[in-house]
C-alpha cells in the first residue's frame, strides 16, 4: 500500500461525495489514514457517442478508465456507483466492498411536491433511463417523457428553467449531495422498481493487493453485498445491458424479498415478478424470479431489445 491511499473516481459533484463518503468510512476504522483522490474522467463524462455503441457498452463507458488506472497501478482502488458497473467483474479487479446502502428508490421531483397522481396528460417529465420512462408511461400513458442526460445538479437545473415540470433522479444522490430538501417524493419500489445495485457504492480494488483489500473489507456490509448480488445475479439472467428496461431491489425484512419489473421501453408490456425465502438462499430466490418473468414472456421482450 502506498502512504497515501489513492481513490480513483469520476469528477462529478456526485462523485467527489460518494469518494469523501468512502474516506470518512475509512478513516473511522483508521483514524488518520492518509487519502489522495484522483479524478479520472470516463467515455461517460465525455459525452456518449454514436460509436462507442459497438466498442464499449453503456455502463462501460463511466468505469472502464477508472479500472485501467487501477491495473496500471495509478490508483489503489476505485469508487463506483454500483449500478454502473458490469455484472462481470474485469479480469484482475474485484469488488472489495459495498459499504452500507443508501436509499435505493428513485424520486420524483418537481418545483413543487408532486406525486405520480400529479402527472397528468402532456405533463413534461425528464429522465435519462429507459426503465424509468417505461414504468412511466405504464402508469400514466398521457405523459411527455424527456430524454435528460448529465448529473444531478444539471438536470435540476433543467428543471429549474422550466424546461420539464418534474424529472426522476435517484433519491440517493440527492441525499449525498444533501439536497434531498428539495420537493422530492420517493416513488414506492412497487411502481418504480429500481435498477440493480442503485445507492449501492462498490470498492474495486486489484486481486492480491492485500493490504488494501483487508481494509476495504473493514467497511464492506454484509447486507448490503447480498441484496445487490441477487439483484445483479438476476440482471445478468435478463442481459441486454442498458437497452432494455429492468429494475431490480431486494431488500431484507426478515427473509429476503426480491422485486423486478421488465418491460418495453414504452411501457405498453410491462411485467413484474417477486419471491420472498430465506437470505441465505438469495440464489435460488433469483431463479424463481427470473422463472416467473420467463413465464410471463420474459424472452421475447428480451429479444426485442437486442
Amino acid at each position: 500500500m502506498t502512504p497515501s491511499l489513492r481513490a480513483g473516481t469520476r469528477g462529478s459533484p456526485l462523485a467527489l461525495a460518494q469518494a469523501d463518503e468512502v474516506v470518512v468510512r475509512l478513516r473511522t476504522i483508521r483514524p488518520g489514514l492518509r487519502t489522495e483522490t484522483v479524478v479520472i474522467r470516463t467515455h461517460g463524462d465525455e459525452g456518449y457517442r454514436e460509436d462507442l455503441g459497438t466498442a464499449l457498452d453503456g455502463k462501460r463507458a463511466f468505469t472502464k478508465r477508472i479500472e485501467d488506472a487501477l491495473l496500471e497501478e495509478r490508483i489503489d482502488f476505485a469508487v463506483h456507483s454500483l449500478k454502473d458497473l458490469p455484472t462481470e467483474t474485469a479480469t484482475g479487479l474485484v469488488i472489495a466492498a459495498i459499504p452500507p446502502r443508501e436509499d435505493p428508490r428513485d424520486a420524483l421531483v418537481g418545483r413543487r411536491l408532486m406525486t405520480l397522481d400529479d402527472l397528468g396528460p402532456g405533463v413534461r417529465v425528464g429522465t435519462s433511463s429507459l426503465r424509468r420512462r417505461a414504468q412511466l408511461l405504464s402508469q400514466r400513458p398521457g405523459l411527455e417523457v424527456i430524454a435528460l442526460h448529465g448529473n444531478v445538479n444539471t438536470r435540476l437545473r433543467r428543471l429549474d428553467s422550466n424546461d420539464f415540470d418534474a424529472v426522476v433522479v435517484a433519491a440517493a444522490g440527492m441525499r449525498r449531495l444533501h439536497i434531498d430538501d428539495r420537493f422530492a417524493h420517493p416513488l414506492s419500489p412497487d411502481v418504480m422498481t429500481p435498477a440493480p445495485g442503485q445507492g449501492a457504492l462498490a470498492l474495486e480494488a486489484r486481486k492480491g493487493d492485500h493490504p488494501v483489500l483487508d481494509l476495504l473489507s473493514a467497511i464492506d456490509d454484509p447486507s448490503a453485498r447480498r441484496t445487490t448480488e441477487a439483484e445483479r445475479a438476476l440482471g445478468a439472467r435478463v442481459g441486454g445491458g442498458c437497452n432494455i428496461p429492468f429494475g431490480a431491489l431486494a431488500t431484507v425484512e426478515g427473509g429476503m424479498r426480491l422485486r423486478a419489473v421488465l418491460a418495453d421501453p414504452e411501457g405498453r408490456r410491462i411485467i413484474r415478478s417477486e419471491d420472498r425465502g430465506d437470505a441465505s438462499r438469495w440464489k435460488e430466490i433469483v431463479d424463481s424470479v427470473w422463472a416467473k418473468l420467463v413465464q410471463q414472456g420474459a424472452a421475447d421482450l428480451v429479444a426485442e431489445a437486442a
